[in-house]
Parts: C-alpha cells; structure tokens; sequence
C-alpha cells in the first residue's frame, strides 16, 4: 500500500481533496494521512466542508491559522516536517496556491519526499500575490504536476519544468461540481425561499482577498459598485470573516443596507446559489472557475487571474476595484453561447490516481 500524506487548510482544498480522498478510500492501492493545517479555522469555512463533502476526519489538525503570511507558513513547516518524519509517507500531496500548500511542498522536498502537487501550473504574473510566490515554488519543488488546463501545461513548459512531470488532467473541481450537484435541487430551493431570491433574478458575490479587504479605496469601491446595483437588482453577499472585520474596521456598514448579507455558507449551498444566480461576481480563484461550471458569467473584482482562459472565452471579465467598470460589467454580463470545455471532462481524480499507480 502506498501511504500519501495529503495538506489541506483551506476551503478550495477541502473540496479537491474531498474528490481524491473518495477514490483513494475506494482503492486497494493507496492508504491516506490527511493533515488539515488549521489555515481557515472557524466552523463555517473549514469544518462545515468536511460534514457535507463526507471527508474524513483529519488525521492531525495543526491548529494554525490567525498569523501573518511568513508565521503561518513557518510554524506549518515545522509541524508538517515533525509529522512527515512520524508518518514516513511515500509520497505528499498539495493543491493549489494556499500558504498550506507552499509549507507542506516545502517540508517535503528537504525531507526528499516526492511530492505531487494537483492544480499545478497556474499562473497569474503578479509577483505581489502571496499565491502567485505560493504556486511558482510548489511547482518548482514538485515531482509530479497535475494541471488543469493546456495553458497551466505551457507555463510550466515555458518555465523549464521537464515534460515527463507534467500531466494534464483536467480540473478537480469540475469532479467535485459535478458529483456535488447531483440531488441538490431540494437545498437550492430551501436556500432561495430562506435568502427570499427569484431565480435567475439576483447577482451573488463574494469578496476575501486581501488586495481588496486591506485596501480601503478598494472596498470601498467595490460596496459602492453593489450599493449601486442593489437598487435594481438584489446582491446576496456571503461574508468572509476578514472581509467583516474590514468593514467594521474601515466604517462601510452603511454601503450594505440595500444588499442581503448571509454568514459563509457551506459549499452545498453555495453551489446552489451560483447555479440559481444571474451573474457572480467575486475576487475568487475557486468562484471564478464555480460559476464557469455552473454556466454563469462572472465579473471579477481583480486587476489579473491566474484562470486567463475564462477571460478569453468571454465567460470572465476583469474590472479590478473600479466602481464604475463593476457595475456596468454586472449589467453587460451574458454568458458566451456555445460549452467549450476548458478544464477536462470531469474526470481528473479519476486519471490522477490511475497515474499515481492506482
């Protein structure tokens, strides 16, 4: 049996690895350590996820969450390599761009333990996103690179990663949309009758990042731009914890008046929200991708995104924190006629695991 030491912290982690745990779980191959680094912390953005998304109880949960960029990632170094050195995995496994991520392809290459990392190649060319430095240095560290689409194969290409590492498979998160959707019908209406929303007939957004919550131009910008809009059309804003104490921080209470703000939902409910929603608007890696899955354009409050296909295919549009440009997007908003499939078949665990040798 091969033994994989999976590092999740945070909700888009939650909802790969929930795809990957399920088939490791099935398998007769691999045996799973699953260590969740206590990055999102709070009930409604980490645990919620493992109750609905059947994942297994962590095998260790570090606990670290609260802190700066660089202690965060230096104490989940230190935890991780301890357990590493306990657990003496055959491989370790990471997703995405989180600082999670960064210390578990860390801990794992100075202790010469191969390391996979799924959603590789990604890449946003700004250098000031903790994320961007995240993911470059987890490719750079990795054995095997799991990408999602022929653009994140071609960075990595561009970037020197040799070919015989790269694998292109698709997106995780298309498996987890479309096995999580299933039966979801009697959720998405309990949740239109409680947030009172017409279908097709309100706009859901989501605002976290820090360029945009630590900036007080910048929320205040973008609450502006859906006080606006919430005159016509209703905005349902799940609020992240950060983004919360920004606003209170920063005196915005009184941009929220006219839009539904709801606590964070867990990810059953939102994607019932974004399937039900008319446009969706969010700072999000994960959402952007979500919404495109969900057939939904989508207006990003960002200047770049690391998902550049979806900006150019006309099912993204990038309108950074300017009030103006983010309401007339919402009010532009169309999604593109025609399904290209940008990110696989749905089946990437699937050929992830069969290249595992499972």
């Amino acid at each position: 049996m091969n033994k994989i030491f999976t590092v999740v912290g945070a909700r888009p982690q939650f909802i790969k690895a929930a795809v990957l745990s399920r088939l490791f779980k099935e398998s007769d191959t691999f045996t799973e350590y699953l260590v969740h680094t206590g990055q999102h912390y709070d009930h409604s953005m980490s645990q919620v996820f493992f109750d609905e998304l059947g994942l297994p109880h962590p095998d260790d949960n570090l606990g670290i969450g609260g802190g700066s960029h660089g202690r965060n990632t230096g104490l989940m170094l230190e935890k991780l390599e301890e357990c590493m050195l306990r657990e003496k995995p055959d491989m370790v496994l990471v997703y995405g761009d989180t600082d999670s991520t960064l210390a578990g392809a860390l801990a794992a290459a100075k202790l010469h333990i191969p390391l996979v990392h799924v959603e590789a190649g990604l890449r946003s060319y700004n250098r000031r996103m903790p994320e961007e430095i995240n993911r470059v240095l987890t490719d750079h560290c990795a054995d095997l690179l799991f990408t999602p689409s022929s653009t994140a194969s071609n960075n990595l290409r561009k970037e020197g990663i040799p070919e015989k590492r790269i694998f292109e498979v698709g997106d995780v998160m298309y498996d987890a949309v479309k096995h999580y959707s299933q039966g979801n019908q009697s959720l998405a209406e309990e949740a239109l009758t409680e947030y009172r929303l017409t279908p097709q007939a309100y706009i859901l957004a989501t605002i976290h990042r820090a360029e945009n919550t630590d900036s007080e131009e910048n929320l205040t910008s973008i609450l502006t731009a859906f006080d606006e809009v919430a005159k016509e059309t209703p905005i349902v804003l799940p609020l992240h914890p950060r983004t919360r104490k920004a606003i209170e921080s920063f005196n915005l209470e009184a941009l929220l008046k006219r839009v539904t703000v709801i606590q964070p939902v867990g990810y059953l409910v939102m994607l019932a929200l974004q399937q039900h929603a008319r446009v969706i608007v969010t700072d999000s890696g994960g959402i952007q991708k979500e919404a495109y899955f969900s057939g939904k354009p989508c207006v990003t409050v960002r200047n770049e995104t690391e998902w550049v296909e979806l900006v150019e295919t006309g099912w993204n549009v990038l309108v950074g924190a300017d009030t103006g440009r983010i309401t007339q997007a919402i009010a532009d908003a169309r999604a593109p006629e025609g399904a290209a499939q940008l990110y696989g078949a749905g089946d990437a665990g699937e050929q992830v695991v069969m290249r595992l040798g499972g």
